[in-house]
């Protein structure tokens, strides 16, 4: 069997298909993945075949300029166009495709898998992305969702609207340009009647009764059998564990390496500095704080104090199961329903809005360094499923 992985979306996005990618070649499946040229080393690393397609994610989102809502269309427009010329070629020959990523990616890959007549199934890493009536349609990029609108059924019209105002133009004109109809529901096309559900269901599960038959496998996630650096494993060795801080692929709060070092050591902690696409770096010489590059860390996060971070679903889970109290500083998209589920769990705390001071961050990490936190983290940390990318490989592999 020849399976398809499709995404556009950074390393926390493409990390997923990763762990698919190589469960289902354990099961004898065949596999490429189309994605950013961002990844082609990470998948390099596990031997899966890379298409890259699209412009590198990093620059997009680190540019001097960060991305407008006016520039919205033209991006959405060559992102499809793009998508339909390159995956076309990259799924000949296939049996299924996964997709997952920004929605015009999502809708190219599913109108490709139509034009070819194979199985395709959209995957989301988060349940609020899903149209659900227990809570409210994620707002698309420059058109908020009303907030003086509460009624589901016309907060549901609206959602439809807005996914065919903003992905249907490109999506519809490049659908005529391979000879298919049309969509006239592009947010229905995209998410399907049985979508699948990438995440663990103590952190994240989705709520029943709903109109969407969805699968919830668990969470994709591919051990990680690297060692630390040995700088790395001199400085835990060197005192108590310290207090992590990074953000992963996301544009940090402005002076964020500053304010964190500084509410760590309020609370009588070492700091471990991520430098991420951000490039955080140190604030003086002391020998209190250590940064780092790209580490596993699954070995890592069961050694700290607590982790610092954005609220990424990778992230959010990776702390998660190793057990360590998170503060989760959310910026954007699905962060601030990470963070809400942290606190709710009793797991760690959740800052307040996506800039931190000193204060308010020291605040946050007193709450998430009690005793109390962290028993709570370790009870949940028992719970975490590991075992989605296998249950998802298998079902597409019986179901193909």
């Amino acid at each position: 069997m020849r399976v398809l992985l499709s995404t556009y979306d950074s390393r926390g996005g493409v990390e997923p298909l990763v762990a698919l990618a190589v469960r289902l070649r354990e099961l004898g499946a065949e596999v490429r993945v189309c994605a950013p040229p961002d990844c082609a080393e990470r998948l390099a690393e596990v031997g899966v075949p890379l298409v890259p397609v699209g412009p590198p994610v990093r620059p997009l989102v680190h540019g001097a300029t960060p991305p407008s809502v006016a520039d919205v269309p033209r991006r959405v427009a060559e992102l499809v166009a793009t998508q339909f010329d390159k995956l076309a070629a990259a799924a000949e020959g296939c049996d299924a495709l996964v997709a997952s990523g920004l929605m015009p990616a999502a809708a190219s890959a599913r109108s490709v898998a139509e034009k070819l007549s194979i199985r395709s199934v959209h995957v989301s890493y988060c349940p609020i992305f899903l149209p659900s009536p227990h809570h409210p349609p994620f707002p698309l990029p420059g058109r908020p969702i009303p907030p003086d609108v509460t009624d589901r059924r016309v907060l549901d019209d609206l959602d439809v609207q807005n996914y065919n105002a903003l992905y249907g133009p490109a999506l519809n004109t490049n659908r005529a340009s391979i000879g298919l109809p049309p969509v006239d529901n592009v947010r229905n096309f995209i998410f399907t009647d049985h979508p699948w559900l990438a995440s663990d269901p103590t952190l994240a599960p989705w709520q029943e009764p709903a109109d969407l038959d969805v699968v919830q496998t668990g969470a994709w996630i591919l051990p990680d059998e690297r060692p630390l650096p040995a700088e790395l494993e001199t400085f835990l060795d060197a005192g108590t564990p310290p207090v992590y801080v990074g953000f992963g692929s996301m544009r940090a709060p402005k002076d964020i390496a500053i304010v964190a070092i500084e509410a760590i050591r309020a609370q009588g902690r070492r700091a471990l500095v991520a430098r991420g696409w951000a490039d955080l770096a140190l604030i003086d010489d002391r020998d209190d704080c250590l940064v780092v590059g790209e580490v596993n860390q699954q070995a890592l996060f069961g050694r700290v104090a607590a982790v610092v971070h954005h609220g990424g679903a990778g992230t959010t889970t990776t702390a998660a199961r190793a057990g360590a109290p998170q503060v989760v500083v959310p910026q954007w998209t699905d962060q601030p329903y990470w963070a809400g589920r942290v606190a709710d769990l009793g797991i760690g705390a959740a800052h307040d809005g996506p800039t931190p001071t000193t204060e308010s961050l020291s605040a946050a990490l007193k709450t998430a360094l009690t005793s109390e936190t962290r028993a709570g983290a370790t009870a949940v940390a028992g719970t975490i499923r590991t075992d989605g990318a296998t249950v998802a490989a298998k079902l597409l592999l019986d179901r193909s």
